[in-house]
């Protein structure tokens, strides 16, 4: 079977039937991500406009890798026939098939992928979660900006999850209910960034290193560790700081951001 992501839309669509446009929901429950025809119970659902154009079609499980799966038909409780990627109670497998999506995430290659800063998104909660918790918002603008591009519905392949790309370990430390919470997932991560500013003494590129890798890796290697995934979010969390601060006509830091190691 080809390995392309347009594979599953093309059978959703076939699906749904004849028409200029198609309706897919793109649903994620649990750091899963599947596709459906109609919004799943349990799932938070967003809405996704196919033109009738199977080259165009995008992709819209996000960056997986390759990875196999089934397509099931079940009843709704209207009695509607719908066909989804995960498994509800009472589906029947309707097509097994293999999916090739992009490798890695963009949002965390280095810096020739920086993008304009954004002062738009959630202006008023990152100011006010930036001043209750005592963190940099330029900083946190500027996590954010790295982790999802702002996307409060995004998913990583590590199950990371939300604007602020919050690992469930992490959340469960700060009470998050809901990761997919702009307000919730903002507010953790300021408060875990202002933990590790504390622990390295300031240190922005540790504290970035620390958000990506984990404690314990910039434990073991006595700073940013030596993997060029950590490098380079390090980096361009570093050139998107300054780059916030300018936009917000904040000063230059006094002493400036230090180089990862």
């Amino acid at each position: 079977m080809p390995r392309r992501p347009a594979l599953v839309l093309l059978v959703l669509c076939a699906a749904i039937g004849a028409a200029d446009a198609r309706t897919v929901y793109r649903c994620v429950r649990d750091a899963t991500v599947s596709l459906s025809t109609a919004p799943e119970p349990g799932s938070k659902c967003e809405a996704k406009t196919l033109e009738d154009n199977a080259a165009m079609l995008p992709n819209l499980w996000g960056e997986l890798g390759v990875f196999s799966g089934t397509l099931y038909e079940w009843k709704a409780a209207d009695g509607a026939v719908v066909y989804t990627t995960r498994r509800m109670p009472g589906a029947t497998p309707y097509l097994k098939f293999t999916v090739e999506t992009p490798r890695g995430s963009p949002a965390h290659e280095g810096l020739g992928q920086l993008g304009k800063p954004r002062l738009d998104a959630h202006a008023t909660t990152f100011r006010k979660t930036a001043k209750a918790r005592k963190v940099d918002d330029a900083f946190l603008r500027a996590i954010a900006h790295a982790e999802s591009g702002f996307d409060d519905d995004a998913v990583s392949p590590k199950g990371a999850q939300g604007v602020m790309q919050l690992m469930p370990d992490v959340q469960r430390d700060y009470g998050v209910r809901d990761p997919f919470d702009p307000a919730q997932s903002i507010d953790a991560a300021a408060r875990h960034l202002r933990a590790l500013l504390g622990r390295y003494k300031g240190d922005y590129a540790l504290a970035a290193a620390a958000y990506n890798a984990g404690i314990g890796t910039v434990a073991k290697y006595r700073g940013v560790p030596p993997y060029a995934e950590t490098i380079a979010y390090v980096a361009k969390v570093q050139a998107l700081h300054a780059r916030y601060r300018a936009a917000m006509k904040l000063p230059p830091l006094d002493p400036p951001l230090r180089a990862a190691q």
